[in-house]
Formats: structure tokens, sequence, C-alpha cells
């Protein structure tokens, strides 16, 4: 795993910001110490996955997509173009979960019971 990116990771997660700041946040440390060209993360909103936070520039080629599951649910799927350390990404989507729950239906329990 980068070394690099992972400290940079682990400093953004540790941090008080917003989900949405620290997402974006996240995506870009990927791009700028994980040697990703383009990063994102796409939240599942019904049976889609819709696009959020992104950095860099997309480009050809395969594209890798780790599923970012909070208790046991996809909520969301991490996505990154030429990222040269997969376990980077394999180590990042669990350490987000918590943070990608913008849309996520707690079924009528209120939040405070479910996080």
């Amino acid at each position: 795993m980068t070394a690099p990116a992972a400290e940079a990771i682990g400093s953004i997660l540790e941090g008080d910001g917003e989900p949405d700041e620290i997402l974006r946040a996240v995506v870009a440390a990927l791009v700028d110490h994980g040697g990703c060209a383009w990063a994102g993360i796409a939240f599942v909103e019904g049976d889609e996955l819709v696009l959020g936070p992104r950095a860099g520039a997309e480009r050809a080629g395969r594209r890798r997509r780790v599923p970012v599951v909070y208790r046991g649910g996809r909520v969301a799927e991490l996505v990154a173009d030429g990222c040269p350390d997969p376990a980077l990404l394999e180590h990042v989507a669990p350490a987000i979960a918590a943070h990608c729950l913008v849309g996520w239906d707690t079924g009528g329990v209120p939040w405070d019971a479910v996080s």
C-alpha cells in the first residue's frame, strides 16, 4: 500500500470535517498521493449508483471498483482510473463507509440509534 496516501487519508479521516468535505479530500488524496489518475465515489440511490465527489482526470482503460459496505449493505462504490495500488483502494473503502451514508435510508429508525 502507498504509505504517503495511507497517511494522508488517515489524517483526513481523523479530522472533524463534514462527510462531504472528508470524501472530497479522500478522492483528492488518492490522486495527489496515491498515484490514481482519477478517483470518485458513487453513492447507492435506490437501484442506481450516482457519482458524487471526484478528483483528477478520467482516462480510458480499466476502472477499478471497490464496494463500500456499511453494516452489511453496500452504500457506495469507490472507483478509480489508473490506480497503481489496488490494496490502497481496498483499505480506503471500509474506512470511508460511515461517511457515505448521504442518502442512506434508516427505515424509520432515528439516526442517533443507527450511527
